[in-house]
């Protein structure tokens, strides 16, 4: 009955316009007038900003959101999917993607939304050195996946620990605590390390023990990396270095023979930095020095055994025992004066004897041989090898004066280029014979002192030339082939065996023809030299007439006779000259001198 008396009691509003009602207008004010009015009430959103909006639905598939403007948003359901406790009326932020789509929508993202914050968050964190937590999602290509604040961190694996991690599966599933080291603003990439949260610790901690240690202390670590050029070895704290040379007296080629990971040695400070904070640790120091052990009666002279361990170009290093090496240089191998590469007398791990040549106890060196066991070819060569005496050689390499021969090993011998044949010219060795070819040879000297021998080949027979000069009297004719043609003539291959030369004027043949190689003709000695095994022919000279006399031969002597034969006669003209002939003499030289 209220309500009714209320209805009875209402009276008219003084002001109110009744034609204007009867017309269909309420409001003198404009369209644009109310919408703008309409809008005052509403928020104000710009696009790409994150804003906070009330959930008003929320089903299966998406959620409605009222941030109090003009129309909701709508987001998936599963971006929330995060919070299963999400109900009606809870604040939530969201990302204006845009205010009003083709279909007059508002497009919202809280995915989006909790990006751009968790963006901040990260910055923020970097820029005030804070300590973030981080879930490792899983293992990826170097190191591990981090989610932070929904957004994924890479996490370094040298940025896990201060010490390398052996197994990264075993942090995957966990919540640790990090710091944000580096963030890529263009391609949001942010990187993290929990290594950096530790350090700053451990560097307090170093610092002190660092400042307790000497050097010569002995203490125990373990064993925690080990490398190709050593070990590191945690102290308690802080890590020291052993390097490779230091684990033993002995060579090591890989750490792993000598330690294994984890496990407890003791180490002897060698050396430490306190800026730089560097421990160098010594394990072999912990033990007498090898030399220190040796046999005092070993000697220069005495043999003994070892190992290869190493081998090098100039020679391979023998162990006698650990930490007790010696040098066997590559000439001291073999009597051989051909120095090789030690690779072809010794292999590493080859069982050795040699015999000791040099002994320095203080500088801990000794100089080995091999060669030493074996007797010097070159002390008895006068009884091996006489003079005269006839052996096989093994051609080793050529020159362009001789073939290098070798008798036996560290007895080689030279081959001169005149001492391979009696009758054939040898321009070079290599069309005598070939290398790794065997060749009879006949030892000519001995020079001992600078170990060398001269051989011979073509001393094995008998000197044709012994022959040649009863056969090739000048004048005589014979018959012969072109063998070679030159540009200053010919070589003639005799029927008798001989060799002879020809110039191109006596290769003119009756029909004024020159002749050509390979013809067989008849040709006259016209000079015969035995020393210097030469013989001039002619052909021309077989069918001319009147023809000048052949040269004489020549013997080893002719030189002689020709330099007496060339030296010019000088009259006795003492008896016919006198003072006044002088005198007449010098008259005219004056007269010719004045222009008379």
């Amino acid at each position: 009955m209220s309500n009714l008396n209320d209805v009875k009691n209402v009276k008219p509003l003084d002001d109110f316009d009744w034609d204007e009602f009867e017309n269909g207008s309420t409001s003198t004010a404009s369209k644009e007038e109310q919408e703008k009015a309409y809008d005052n009430t509403l928020s104000k959103i710009q696009d790409h900003e994150v804003v906070e909006g009330t959930v008003i639905s929320i089903d299966k598939k998406e959620v409605v959101v009222n941030i109090g403007y003009k129309s909701d948003g709508i987001i998936p359901a599963s971006e929330f999917r995060y919070n299963p406790d999400l109900k009606i009326g809870d604040k939530v932020e969201v990302y204006v993607e845009d205010q009003e789509d083709k279909r007059g929508q508002l497009v919202l993202s809280h995915k989006k939304a909790r990006l751009a914050k968790s963006w901040e968050k990260i910055n923020e964190a970097m820029e005030n050195d804070e300590v973030i937590q981080g879930f490792i999602k899983c293992r990826t290509k170097g190191g591990m996946i981090v989610d932070v604040y929904g957004i994924e961190a890479f996490l370094p694996g040298s940025q896990i620990d201060v010490h390398p991690i052996r197994d990264y599966d075993v942090f995957v599933g966990k919540t640790m605590e990090f710091k944000v080291v580096k963030i890529n603003q263009e391609f949001r990439n942010v990187v993290v390390s929990h290594k950096a949260l530790i350090e700053a610790e451990l560097e307090a901690q170093k610092k002190e023990i660092i400042s307790h240690l000497e050097k010569g202390q002995v203490l125990e670590g373990t064993v925690k990396n080990i490398t190709s050029y050593g070990v590191f070895v945690d102290l308690g704290g802080v890590d020291g270095l052993v390097h490779i040379t230091d684990l033993s007296w002995g060579r090591v080629s890989d750490p792993h023979e000598v330690v294994q990971l984890d496990q407890k040695i003791k180490v002897v400070i060698l050396d430490f930095d306190q800026e730089k904070k560097r421990i160098a640790l010594g394990v072999k120091q912990l033990t007498p020095h090898p030399w220190d052990s040796l046999d005092p009666n070993l000697k220069v002279g005495d043999h003994v055994k070892g190992k290869v361990v190493v081998i090098a170009d100039y020679g391979a290093f023998v162990e006698i025992q650990p930490g007790v090496e010696g040098l066997i240089h590559v000439s001291e191998m073999s009597w051989s004066q051909h120095l090789r590469s030690a690779q072809e007398f010794l292999h590493v791990g080859d069982e050795v004897e040699a015999v000791i040549l040099s002994l320095d106890r203080q500088e801990r060196k000794m100089s080995l041989g091999l060669k030493q066991l074996k007797e010097d070819p070159w002390e008895n060569i006068e009884q091996k090898y006489p003079v005269g005496s006839i052996h096989t050689a093994k051609v080793r390499n050529f020159t362009n004066f001789g073939i290098f021969v070798e008798l036996e090993e560290g007895v080689d011998g030279l081959i001169h280029i005149s001492d391979l044949s009696w009758t054939k010219k040898v321009k070079h060795p290599s069309e005598f014979t070939t290398v790794g070819a065997e060749i009879q040879v006949i030892v000519l000297e001995i020079d001992k002192e600078n170990r060398r021998l001269s051989l011979g080949h073509k001393q094995l027979e008998e000197n044709p030339w012994d022959k040649y000069e009863q056969i090739y009297e000048p004048g005589t004719v014979h018959n012969g082939k072109i063998t070679e043609m030159m540009d200053k003539g010919a070589v003639i291959t005799l029927d008798e065996g001989g060799e002879g030369f020809a110039t191109p004027k006596h290769l003119t043949k009756q029909d004024g023809s020159e002749a050509k190689l390979g013809e067989e003709l008849p040709f006259m000695v016209i000079e015969f030299n035995k020393e210097s095994h030469r013989i001039i022919l002619s052909h021309s000279r077989t069918f001319e007439e009147g023809h000048d006399e052949p040269r004489p031969r020549r013997h080893a002597n002719s030189g002689n006779n020709r330099k007496q034969s060339e030296t010019p006669v000088i009259n006795n003209v003492q008896a016919g000259t006198s003072l006044g002939d002088l005198d007449v003499l010098a008259k005219l030289k004056a007269d010719m001198e004045k222009g008379k």
